[in-house]
C-alpha cells in the first residue's frame, strides 16, 4: 500500500502534446503568492501576477531559435505539470530543448530553467533568444474584471537584466538570464491599450540572446528570471538573489511543495490551523480521486503580503479573477475548508457577513470589498458554509459572533427566509435571470427546482442548529420547510426524471440540467417517492453521464443550442458537478452507478487540478483517456484550475465512507466504500476536539495518537 502522504511525484500530470494554438489549456503555478501561466512556447510565460501587482495576460519570453520564432519552427511540443514545475519539450533539427518552470517560494518570481542538447554529428553553435516584455501595473483598488490590470511600461536594457517600470514607478518586472548575455530594447513603439486589446498585439520591450556552443552529443542551459514587485529596490534584490543558483530555486520549488503536501495530512503542522484526514487504501481510483481533491483545494491558497483577510483561498488560476474569492465555489468545497483551514474560514465567513451578501458574488483580497453582482445561490451558500464549520469545528461561540443581524444565529435565520421575500405572488422565490444563475443557460432562471429545494433544506438545517440553544424560531422554520416542499415539488416532471423552470407568466420551461439533479438530490432526496428517485437516476444515466466526466445540460435540451461554454452545457461541466452527481447518487438509492462510475472519472485527475470545465468525449476528444481541461480562449473563457476541486474531497468522506456528522458533533458513516477496497481507512479526521479514524465497514472509533 502507497503511503498515504503524496510527494510531486505521486502527482505528476499525464504529458500532453501539441502543437500551435492546439485546443490544450495552458497550465498554472502558484508559490501561494502568485500565480503564473506556462504557455504553448518552451518558454514563453503569461498573466504573470503576484498581487497587488499585475501585468494582465501579456507573455513574455517568447522563444527565438537562431533567430527564427521557435512556435514557427512546426515541432511538437510536450507538457508535464506537477505541483513544483511544468516541463516542456521538443526537438528541432539537430537539437533537443527541455525546459522546467517554477515559482520561486517565497519571492514573487518565476524561472525557466533551459537545457539544450546537440544531437548533430558535429559541434555548433546556437543563438537562443528571448522577446521579452511586461505590462506591469499596481491598481490603486480591487481587480474588478476576470482578467487582471496591465499598463504601458518604460524599458529599460542594461547588461544583465531588462527593466520595465510602471511611468509612477509603483510596479516594476524584471528579467534577465544567469548566463553573459546581449541586451537590448525594442525599437518598435509600446502598442496603445486600444491596440493590444482589439487586435491581439503584446507588445515588445525589448530581447536577450545567448550563444553556445555544443560538441556533438553534448548538452548547455542558462536560467531565465523574471520578478516583479511594487518596490523597485526591493525587486533588484530579489533578482540578484535568483539568478545567482537558478538550478537551486527549481529544487526548493520542490521541497517547498512537498512540504506542504505533508502539512496538509498531518494533525497539528505548521502550514494550516487543521488538516485533511489521510486515505489509506490499495485502490488506485480511489486515492488518485482524494489526492486529486486535496491538491486542487490548496493550490488556490494566498497568503500574499496586503492580503486583508492575512490568508485567503482564491477561485480560479491562472487566467482570471487573479484575487476573488467566489461564494459559490468557496461553498462546494465547504467540508474541505472546514477541515483543512478553519481559521481561514471562520475569518472569511465572518468577512462574507459584514460585506452583506445579497449585494456580490464574492469579495477581493486585495482591498476587502464586493466583487461582481449577486449570485442566487448565496444564501443556501452561506447556510452550508456556517453549517459544515460549526459540525467540524464544535465551535458553538461562533453563533454569538456579531452580525449586522445581530448575531450569526440571526443572519442564519435570515438566509434561511430570505427567499420569502424573493416570491412573486406565488409561493416559491423567484431567482431572476440568467446572470444571477448559470450565466450560459437561457432557460434555467426564475423558479427554478435547485435554489427553492436548497429553502427546504435551509430552513431545516438552521432549526437543527436553533433547536439546540432552544430558540423558539426553529419551530417555524420547520412548519415553512414542510409548507414549501410540495410546491417545489410541483417542478418535477413526471416520468421524465428532471424539473422545469417556472416563468414570471406561469409558463413551465423543462430544463435538463444537472444543477437541479445535484441539489434536490443533496437535499430533499428523503422526501422523493421512489418513483421520482429511479426516473432521476435514469435521467442522469440516459443524458448526463459519461465514461469519464458528465454533461451539465443534455443534449436533449433545447438551450443546448444557447451556449458552447462547457461548464454548464452539454458538451461538459463544471469540477464540482460530477462530485455534486456523485452524492447526489448515494441519496437518491443509486450506490451502484456511482460506484461503478469512480474508475472512469479518476481518468480525468490526469491533468493536473481540476479545471473550471473539462469537455466530454463527444465534444473534444480525452486526453490520455482523461476528459480534456476546456482553454481560455474564446468562446469557452474556461480558467485551468478552479478551486471547487474540494467537493471530491466531500464525495469521498460523504458519500463513500458515509460519513455524516451532526452539529453537535456526533459521527455516523457506513457507505459503499467496501466494494471497492473492504481494508479502506480514513485516519485522524476531525470532529471537533477528536479525531476519528473511519472504517470502510463504518465503524468510527478514535485515532490513535
Amino acid at each position: 500500500m502507497l503511503s498515504p502522504i503524496p510527494t510531486v511525484h505521486d502527482l505528476v500530470a499525464d504529458e500532453i502534446t501539441h502543437h500551435f494554438d492546439d485546443m490544450i489549456a495552458p497550465a498554472g503555478l502558484t508559490n501561494f503568492l502568485g500565480t503564473v501561466r506556462v504557455d504553448h512556447d518552451l518558454v514563453a510565460l503569461s498573466a504573470v501576477q503576484f498581487p497587488p501587482v499585475s501585468q494582465g495576460l501579456a507573455q513574455t519570453a517568447t522563444l527565438f531559435v537562431d533567430g527564427r520564432v521557435f512556435a514557427s519552427w512546426g515541432a511538437e511540443v510536450s507538457h508535464t505539470w506537477r505541483p513544483d514545475r511544468v516541463t516542456r519539450s521538443a526537438t528541432l533539427p539537430g537539437l533537443e530543448i527541455e525546459t522546467i518552470t517554477a515559482c520561486v517560494p517565497g519571492r514573487p518570481a518565476v524561472v525557466v530553467d533551459i537545457h539544450v542538447r546537440n544531437t548533430g554529428a558535429g559541434a555548433r553553435t546556437l543563438t537562443l533568444g528571448l522577446s521579452l516584455s511586461a505590462r506591469v501595473t499596481r491598481a490603486a483598488g480591487a481587480w474588478l474584471d476576470a482578467e487582471s490590470p496591465s499598463a504601458e511600461t518604460v524599458a529599460t536594457a542594461e547588461h544583465d537584466r531588462i527593466r520595465f517600470v510602471a511611468p509612477d514607478a509603483s510596479a516594476v518586472s524584471i528579467q534577465g538570464l544567469d548566463a553573459p548575455a546581449s541586451y537590448a530594447r525594442s525599437g518598435v513603439a509600446s502598442p496603445a491599450d486600444g491596440l493590444e486589446v482589439g487586435l491581439g498585439g503584446n507588445g515588445r520591450g525589448g530581447s536577450v540572446s545567448v550563444d553556445m556552443t555544443m560538441d556533438a552529443g553534448a548538452s548547455a542551459r542558462v536560467g531565465y528570471v523574471h520578478v516583479v514587485g511594487a518596490d523597485v529596490s526591493v525587486a533588484e534584490a530579489d533578482f540578484d538573489a535568483i539568478v545567482a543558483d537558478v538550478p537551486g530555486v527549481v529544487a526548493a520549488a520542490e521541497e517547498f511543495w512537498n512540504a506542504q503536501l505533508e502539512a496538509t495530512f498531518t494533525p497539528g503542522n505548521s502550514e494550516f490551523s487543521g488538516h485533511l484526514p489521510r486515505l489509506e487504501t490499495s485502490d488506485e481510483s480511489l486515492r488518485r480521486i482524494y489526492w486529486w481533491a486535496a491538491l486542487g483545494l490548496i493550490w488556490f491558497r494566498r497568503d500574499f503580503p496586503g492580503n486583508v483577510l492575512g490568508r485567503s483561498y482564491d477561485t480560479l488560476m491562472p487566467n482570471y479573477w487573479g484575487t476573488t474569492t467566489f461564494i459559490w465555489d468557496y461553498s462546494l468545497s465547504s467540508l474541505s475548508h472546514a477541515l483543512l483551514d478553519p481559521t481561514e474560514m471562520r475569518r472569511q465567513l465572518l468577512h462574507w457577513i459584514n460585506l452583506d451578501i445579497h449585494g456580490h458574488f464574492g469579495s477581493s483580497s486585495l482591498t476587502g470589498g464586493p466583487v461582481g453582482r449577486w449570485y442566487s445561490v448565496n444564501d443556501y451558500a452561506m447556510t452550508r458554509l456556517v453549517h459544515d464549520y460549526l459540525r467540524v469545528t464544535g465551535d458553538d461561540g461562533f453563533l454569538d459572533e456579531g452580525t449586522p443581524e445581530g448575531t450569526v444565529r440571526d443572519s442564519l435565520m435570515a438566509w434561511a427566509t430570505a427567499w420569502r421575500e424573493l416570491r412573486r405572488g406565488t409561493a416559491l422565490a423567484d431567482y431572476g435571470e440568467i446572470d444571477n444563475l448559470l450565466e450560459c443557460v437561457s432557460s434555467y432562471t426564475h423558479e427554478v427546482a435547485s435554489l427553492n429545494a436548497a429553502n427546504v433544506w435551509c430552513m431545516r438545517t438552521v432549526a437543527e442548529i436553533l433547536g439546540r440553544v432552544g430558540d423558539p424560531r426553529a419551530d417555524d422554520l420547520r412548519r415553512g420547510a414542510d409548507e414549501l416542499l410540495p410546491h417545489v415539488l410541483s417542478l418535477y416532471r413526471r416520468g421524465e426524471g428532471f424539473f422545469a423552470a417556472r416563468q414570471p407568466d406561469g409558463t413551465e420551461l423543462p430544463v435538463r440540467h444537472c444543477y437541479d439533479f445535484s441539489i434536490v438530490g443533496t437535499t430533499i432526496a428523503g422526501d422523493l417517492d421512489e418513483q421520482t428517485r429511479s426516473e432521476m437516476v435514469a435521467f442522469f444515466q440516459r443524458e448526463l453521464q459519461t465514461e469519464t466526466w458528465m454533461r451539465a445540460l443534455s443534449p436533449w435540451d433545447p438551450d443546448a443550442s444557447f451556449s458552447v461554454r462547457p461548464d454548464h452545457q452539454w458538451n461538459g461541466a463544471y469540477p464540482a458537478w460530477p462530485a455534486d452527481a456523485g452524492r447526489a447518487l448515494r441519496e437518491l438509492g443509486a450506490e451502484d452507478v456511482l460506484v461503478g462510475w469512480l474508475d472512469g472519472l479518476a481518468c480525468t485527475a490526469n491533468q493536473g487540478p481540476m479545471g473550471q470545465a473539462h469537455f466530454v468525449p463527444e465534444a473534444v476528444p480525452p486526453i490520455n483517456g482523461g476528459a480534456r481541461k476546456a482553454p481560455p480562449q474564446l468562446p469557452y473563457i474556461i480558467d485551468w484550475a478552479c478551486s471547487s476541486s474540494g467537493a471530491w474531497t466531500a464525495l469521498i468522506v460523504e458519500a463513500l465512507f458515509g460519513v455524516s456528522v451532526t452539529v453537535d458533533g456526533t459521527v455516523h458513516a457506513g457507505g459503499p466504500v467496501a466494494r471497492i477496497d473492504r481494508s479502506a481507512t480514513l485516519r485522524g479526521l476531525r470532529v471537533g476536539d477528536r479525531l476519528v479514524d473511519i472504517a470502510a465497514d463504518g465503524t468510527v472509533t478514535d485515532a490513535i495518537p
